[in-house]
C-alpha cells in the first residue's frame, strides 16, 4: 500500500506536466482526439443538419435577469452566462452559470447551474435534458414556434432527496433585439401552482 507521504510524492511528479493548466475557457483542450466543442459556427465541426433549426441559439451568450417567486424575498437581479455550443453529432451542449448582482452590477454571490442537451428529432420535436445544481432533473419538450423562437414544457421532473418540490416548468426562448437573445420561465415548485420565475436579455459575446 502506498503511504501518505509516496502519494503526494507521486502527485508532484504528475503536477510537473499539468500544474500550469485548467479547465479551458472553451472547447477542451487541444490533443483530444475527437471533434471539440464550439460555438462559434465559423469553426470547428460543420453543424449537424439535425440541428438546423436550433442554429441560431449557438453562441456563448451573457446579459442580466430578473428572478422573482413568492417563495423568495424578490424580485432579485441576476447576471448569466449562456454557452450552446456543438461537437458535430445531431445534439447542442448547454451550460448555464448565473450568479446575484446589486443595481449597480456588483456581484453578490453565485446563483443557479444547470448544464444539459438540446435533442431535435425528425418531426421538429425538441427534447431538452437539464441537469440542476440544486439536485433537479428536468426533461423538456417542445417545437420551434418560428425560426428564431422554441417554446418547451416539461414532461418529467425528477429530484434528490435533499432537493426543493418542483413539479413542473416552462421556458420560451427567442431572438430580439437585432439578434439578443431573451428567455422568460415559469415554475411550479414549493407547493405554488405554475407561474413567472426568471427571464433574462442576454447579447453574444461567442459566436
Amino acid at each position: 500500500m502506498t503511504s501518505g507521504d509516496d502519494a503526494i510524492q507521486a502527485a508532484e511528479r504528475r503536477a510537473e506536466q499539468t500544474r500550469q493548466r485548467n479547465l479551458p475557457p472553451f472547447g477542451t483542450l487541444p490533443d483530444l482526439p475527437i471533434p471539440v466543442d464550439t460555438a462559434n459556427l465559423r469553426e470547428g465541426a460543420d453543424l449537424n443538419a439535425a440541428c438546423l433549426a436550433l442554429l441560431p441559439l449557438v453562441g456563448v451568450w451573457r446579459g442580466e435577469g430578473e428572478v422573482n417567486y413568492p417563495t423568495i424575498d424578490g424580485p432579485q437581479k441576476f447576471a448569466q452566462q449562456l454557452t450552446i455550443a456543438h461537437d458535430g453529432r445531431p445534439f447542442l451542449y448547454h451550460e448555464s452559470r448565473a450568479w446575484l448582482i446589486d443595481d449597480e452590477g456588483n456581484v453578490i454571490r453565485p446563483a443557479a447551474r444547470e448544464v444539459g442537451w438540446w435533442r431535435p428529432q425528425p418531426d421538429d420535436t425538441i427534447e431538452l435534458l437539464l441537469a440542476h445544481a440544486t439536485g433537479i432533473v428536468e426533461i423538456f419538450y417542445g417545437k420551434p414556434r418560428s425560426q428564431t423562437a422554441w417554446e418547451l414544457g416539461t414532461d418529467a421532473v425528477v429530484r434528490t432527496a435533499s432537493a426543493k418540490e418542483v413539479t413542473g416548468a416552462q421556458r420560451l426562448y427567442g431572438l430580439i433585439n437585432n439578434g439578443d437573445l431573451g428567455y422568460v420561465e415559469e415554475r411550479a415548485m414549493m407547493g405554488q401552482p405554475m407561474q413567472p420565475h426568471t427571464s433574462a436579455h442576454l447579447r453574444r459575446v461567442v459566436g
